[in-house]
């Protein structure tokens, strides 16, 4: 806005003293001091307001006058309230350095002007932006686009202060301005929009963390791809991404949450060139997994392998280690309900979930390559071998590769709170092999490691192929009913205890078999006198007529423990 706008608005009771010549100059916000020298909290552009408390004697409207006009401040405005009649060294300084002097009437207060100001100020800045924001969004349609969402993202910070960040629904970071958000932080908020979301609350949704208010907004998938919005929510809850902005959208006008609208409807369209990039990855996975499942013959198998391995992994020399991931994703399904087609949305959740959480970008899921059969994805992981210290010899391939417990580490809170009540996923991880023949069996063995963990509790599971040389395997195929009757039978006797009696049997329990019996390291774990403890497992002898120093005994207590 304009200094002679302000001049005209009556409201204000401004009035000129001296700088007609500039009344043309740009405003680009407001600042009230009474400090002597305010220059550090200066950028440019400000129509700075003053009671005059800084003017201990004539000499001091100079240099003050000095440092206004040196930072570039648009004028002066001087209230009238303290002193009356504006000093004449102070008239004269402003005359001597051009810069435009106004009186404010001892009426006016100036919260009255400054609320002026940034509202004039901020929305011709939206308005700025969103001729800008319009611009570059047929920039995306048409063609690359030359920054993506980045570029709209530092507009936002620089013509009206929001500092923003685009998240994957797990909280990784894809796109932000400047200082990146801490990805606690950045988990937490994608987490509430996963759970907004699939409470059927409209956006933006707000949340208050860390200090700070913060709006999401949605970014909906407006490709080829996208999900009619007729459609059930948790097809597409997993998948989408959100616009995260530090500022609490409660109170803004119209104008601005649909600048804001606009901003989330651009960053969608590169989310769609994203996808449509994924296509030839997921048609090499997919490709893959058929020969493999048909049996087809190790070098068919091997040769598909030599050609996807220069797209996962360019300018690898070596042909990498495999790993195979597979993901279900179950949704509790009501009568009347429309059936979900769970295999797309798994295949999107585990593209993202083996995205490194460290990298940002959407780029850095371009070397993943996730295929759908059914209801399950199905992850092909390719592994750069990796040499000894001061050898040529490849590390062997379990020394390499994915982990199930680090992959749902940082994920595990968001997606619980879109699974919500009724959805579930769980994921297991096969071993890394080093060539084609191996591929079946690490197949088979990811899906068996992802039905140990569907027996666990949780929306959230993995489970390793590790895990599949143990006790557990079996765990799963014990019929539930079974399950509770031994559980109960061996343990309800010690809850109950522990209830009426606060005890702490079931933890001791736990602590014993897991010292292997052991008195002295059992004790020493549970702060506790060793005769305390051999009266607490006596008691549990006493309660479940079981006897602990025998194996068959602690392999049932043991079992129990795990099931329950």
């Amino acid at each position: 806005m304009r200094l002679r706008a302000l001049l005209e608005n009556d409201a204000l009771g401004l009035r000129l003293l001296g700088g007609e010549d500039e009344l043309d100059r740009t405003v680009r916000g407001v600042m009230t001091t009474d400090l002597k020298d305010p220059s550090r909290y200066l950028s440019g552009g400000e129509l700075v307001l003053t009671g005059l408390a800084w003017l201990r004697e004539p000499s001091d409207a100079e240099p003050f006058v000095r440092i206004l006009a040196g930072a570039g401040v648009a004028a002066l405005a001087v209230g009238e309230a303290e002193l009356g009649d504006i000093p004449d060294d102070l008239v004269t300084a402003c005359s001597r350095h051009r810069l435009p002097l106004f009186a404010v009437n001892e009426s006016v207060a100036f919260a009255t002007i400054t609320e002026h100001v940034v509202r004039q100020v901020s929305g011709e800045r939206a308005g700025d932006l969103a001729a800008v924001v319009d611009r570059h969004r047929r920039l995306m349609t048409s063609g690359p686009a030359g920054g993506g969402p980045e570029v709209v993202l530092d507009l936002l910070g620089s013509d009206l202060d929001l500092r923003a960040w685009v998240l994957s629904p797990t909280g990784r970071q894809i796109a932000g301005a400047g200082e990146a958000l801490d990805p606690a932080l950045a988990a937490t908020l994608a987490g509430e929009h996963l759970a907004a979301t699939r409470t059927g609350r409209r956006g933006p949704h707000r949340l208050s963390a860390s200090g700070s208010t913060y709006s999401l907004f949605p970014i909906r998938n407006t490709g080829r791809g996208a999900t009619p919005a007729s459609r059930d929510v948790r097809e597409t809850v997993l998948s989408d991404w959100l616009l995260a902005v530090e500022a609490d959208a409660g109170d803004w006008p119209a104008a601005r949450l649909d600048l804001l609208q606009g901003v989330t409807q651009l960053i969608a369209v590169e989310r769609d060139r994203r996808d449509a990039a994924r296509t030839v990855r997921r048609r090499l996975a997919q490709e893959v997994l058929e020969l493999v499942q048909t049996g087809a013959a190790p070098a068919e198998i091997a040769a598909r392998l030599r050609v996807a391995a220069p797209v996962l992994l360019p300018g690898l020399g070596t042909a990498p280690h495999w790993q195979v991931v597979v993901a279900r994703v179950e949704w509790d399904q009501e009568a009347g309900q429309n059936q979900i087609d769970s295999g797309p949305v798994a295949q999107a959740l585990l593209e993202e979930i083996l995205v490194d959480p460290a990298a940002s970008g959407a780029e850095s899921a371009d070397r993943i390559a996730v295929a759908h059969s059914g209801d399950e994805a199905i992850a092909l992981v390719p592994l750069a071998a990796t040499p000894l210290p001061d050898s040529e010899d490849e590390l062997p391939a379990t020394a390499v590769g994915l982990h199930a417990d680090a992959l749902l580490t940082a994920v595990r809170a968001p997606l619980s709170a879109g699974l919500s009540d009724d959805g579930r996923l769980t994921l297991g991880v096969s071993a890394a092999v080093h060539s084609a023949e191996g591929l079946r069996g690490a197949l088979e063995e990811a899906r068996h490691a992802r039905r140990v963990a569907a027996a666990r509790p949780g929306r959230v599971c993995a489970a390793g192929h590790h895990e599949l040389a143990s006790h557990v395997l079996l765990l799963p195929f014990v019929p539930d009913d079974v399950r509770r009757a031994f559980t109960a039978r061996l343990l309800d006797p010690l809850r109950d205890y522990d209830r009426r009696h606060r005890a702490e049997l079931i933890p001791t329990l736990e602590a014993f078999l897991d010292c292997d019996g052991s008195w002295t390291r059992c004790a020493t774990r549970l702060h506790l006198h060793v005769n305390t403890l051999r009266y607490r497992v006596g008691r549990i002898e006493q309660l479940t007529s079981r006897d602990l120093s025998r194996l068959e005994d602690k392999l049932d207590f043991f079992l129990a423990l795990r099931m329950s």
